[in-house]
C-alpha cells in the first residue's frame, strides 16, 4: 500500500486522477488532496472517504511514495524539486519537464521501459498522448515517413473554467448578450479558433510544436516529419484528430484495422455504411481512443493511410496517463524489494 499526494488536486484533472486510482485498484493507503490557498479546507467526496484539502507548502512531501502533479509548469517547477529531495517519485501533468533529456516522456503502451528508476516522469501533452495510442501500432508494422495533423480541441484544455466559459457564453448568446472572453483568444461560442497557446518563429504554435517534438521523443526516432495544426472548438471535453500518415511500408487497410481493434486502450469505431464514427460526444468519460474512418490517402496512395480520433482530454489525454505511469512505478516498486 502506498501514500499519494495529488497536487492541485482541486482542478478538473486533479479530480479524474483520484476517479482513475480507485478504477484501476491503485493500492492506495493514504491520499492526500493538496491545493492552493483558496481551495484551501474545503472538503471533496472521493471513493476513498471525504477529504479536506490541503493548502500545497514546502514541508508536504514527508511520509509520501508518490505525488502527482496536476498544475500548471510554474508550481510544477517549484515544488517537483522538493518532493524529489525527499525521495517521493513525481508524475508531473504540466509541460515544464517534459523537453529535458534526462527526463522521460511516458506513455506506458508504448515505452514505460524509459521509467527504469526515474524520480520524475513526465506527462505527455493531451494531442499528442492520444494520437501515438493510435499511431504507435502502425508505426511497428509499416514504419512512419510523415504524419500530418489537424486538432479539433475542447475547452477542457483550460480546465473547468474552460468548459464553464463555453457554457456561459453559449447562454449569453441566446439571452441576446455581449460574450465574455477570458480563457481564449476569442468567444467560442458558436465559434472555432486556429489558435492555441503561443505563436513561434517558424508560424506554428507551440501546441502544434509540442506533437512533433513529444512524439519524436516518445517514439525515440526524429526521423518522421510532422506537421499539425491546432484548432479549438465548442465542444466540453473530448479532443478529437484528423491524422494523414505517410508509411514506409505499403499499407494494408483491412490490417490496419485488424491491429487498431487488438491495440491497448483503442476501440475500432468504423463503420461507415451504419455512420459509425469516433465523435466527442461518445468519447467523453471514456477510457478509451475511439479511432475510425480509416481509409488509404488519396495523396500517398499505397503507403498512405487516414484516419480520425477521438477521446477524453482529462482522461487519457491528462488524468489516465498518468496513474498509468503510477502503475508502472508501483511494478518496478514491487520487482525491486
Amino acid at each position: 500500500m502506498y501514500n499519494i499526494w495529488i497536487v492541485w488536486a482541486s482542478w478538473a484533472v486533479g479530480i479524474e486522477m483520484i476517479a482513475c486510482l480507485f478504477d484501476l485498484h491503485i493500492p492506495v493507503n493514504e491520499l492526500r488532496l493538496w491545493a492552493s490557498e483558496k481551495s484551501a479546507g474545503k472538503i471533496m467526496r472521493t471513493p476513498f472517504w471525504e477529504k479536506i484539502i490541503q493548502e500545497v507548502n514546502d514541508d508536504f512531501f514527508e511520509w509520501l511514495d508518490f505525488a502527482l502533479f496536476s498544475a500548471w509548469g510554474d508550481n510544477s517547477k517549484k515544488y517537483a524539486p522538493i518532493a524529489i529531495e525527499k525521495w517521493v517519485i513525481v508524475i508531473d501533468n504540466s509541460s515544464a519537464f517534459r523537453y529535458d533529456e534526462n527526463i522521460p516522456l511516458v506513455v506506458p503502451q508504448i515505452n514505460a521501459n524509459t521509467i527504469w528508476n526515474a524520480k520524475l516522469i513526465a506527462n505527455p501533452n493531451c494531442t499528442t498522448a492520444i494520437a501515438v495510442v493510435a499511431l504507435y501500432p502502425i508505426y511497428k508494422k509499416y514504419g512512419l515517413k510523415k504524419i500530418i495533423m489537424s486538432t479539433y480541441q475542447a475547452t477542457s484544455w483550460a480546465w473547468a473554467k474552460g468548459m464553464q466559459e463555453l457554457l456561459e457564453n453559449t447562454k449569453r448568446y441566446f439571452d441576446g448578450q455581449e460574450a465574455k472572453v477570458e480563457n481564449f483568444a476569442y468567444n467560442i461560442a458558436f465559434n472555432l479558433i486556429p489558435h492555441i497557446d503561443t505563436f513561434q518563429e517558424n508560424g506554428y504554435t507551440k501546441e502544434e510544436m509540442k506533437v512533433a517534438w513529444e512524439t519524436h521523443k516518445i517514439f525515440w526516432d526524429d526521423n518522421i516529419a510532422i506537421s499539425c495544426t491546432a484548432v479549438r472548438i465548442p465542444t466540453l471535453r473530448a479532443h478529437s484528430e484528423s491524422i494523414v500518415l505517410e508509411t514506409k511500408e505499403k499499407v494494408d487497410i483491412e490490417d490496419i484495422k485488424e491491429i487498431l481493434k487488438n491495440a491497448p486502450w483503442v476501440e475500432l469505431v468504423d463503420d461507415i455504411t451504419n455512420k459509425k464514427y469516433p465523435m466527442p460526444q461518445n468519447a467523453t468519460k471514456k477510457y478509451d481512443v475511439e479511432v475510425g474512418r480509416i481509409r488509404k490517402n488519396l495523396v500517398f496512395w499505397e503507403y498512405g493511410v487516414e484516419l480520425f480520433v477521438s477521446w477524453d482530454q482529462l482522461l487519457r489525454g491528462a488524468a489516465l496517463n498518468a496513474v498509468e505511469i503510477l502503475q508502472e512505478c508501483i511494478k518496478n516498486k514491487e520487482l525491486h524489494k
